[in-house]
């Protein structure tokens, strides 16, 4: 798994030996070509960031800082470490829940990137769908920002009004979802 464009360009990124299935390498180029004109100078944050790759390709590609949150330990210190032999400024890492983290969160941010653990079979918990629940997850958003989720290409989520879909991409198994604050 490398980064795709930016000052880090081809440079290798690590991966947790923890349960983790990072954004591919297609799918991050095809995501980056459609919100490139967010990134320059944005204030992001990358939930459920397991390896972290969307937000080290944010931060790749200019974005003034990043916030990485994962609540899995082995995942934090792969991201650290990723951020420190790629030598990208601005990367911050929290070891928290991701919806606990919410409640406290600060706003101000321009895009947001959340790949939850996907539900798969009745019974699985819908991260997606707690996320888009969570009323902080709107507070924290820029008047303009963007929200981005990853989720299994099969599952629909509940959006909730207070949410605008204003584009869906499948790649392979998973689906993007880009999603506004309601107007």
């Amino acid at each position: 798994m490398r980064i795709i464009a930016g000052s880090a360009k081809r440079r290798e990124i690590k991966v947790p030996n923890a349960v983790v299935r990072p954004t591919t390498d297609r799918t991050r180029e095809a995501l980056f070509s459609i919100i490139q004109s967010y990134v320059d100078g944005a204030k992001v944050l990358d939930l459920f960031a397991g390896a972290g790759s969307l937000g080290l390709e944010a931060l790749s590609r200019g974005a003034g800082n990043c916030e990485f949150v994962d609540m899995n330990r082995a995942c934090t210190a792969v991201i650290e470490k990723n951020l420190t032999t790629l030598n990208l400024k601005g990367g911050s890492v929290v070891n928290a829940d991701v919806l606990s983290f919410l409640k406290r969160a600060r706003g101000g941010y321009d895009l947001i990137f959340a790949d939850p653990p996907y539900f798969k079979v009745p019974g699985d918990r819908d991260f997606a769908s707690e996320l888009l629940a969570e009323d902080n997850g709107l507070n924290i958003l820029s008047d303009d920002g963007l929200l981005i989720v990853e989720v299994d290409a099969r599952h629909k989520p509940n959006i909730p009004t207070s949410w605008e879909l204003v584009d869906q991409r499948r790649y392979g198994g998973c689906a993007i979802l880009f999603l506004r604050k309601a107007k």
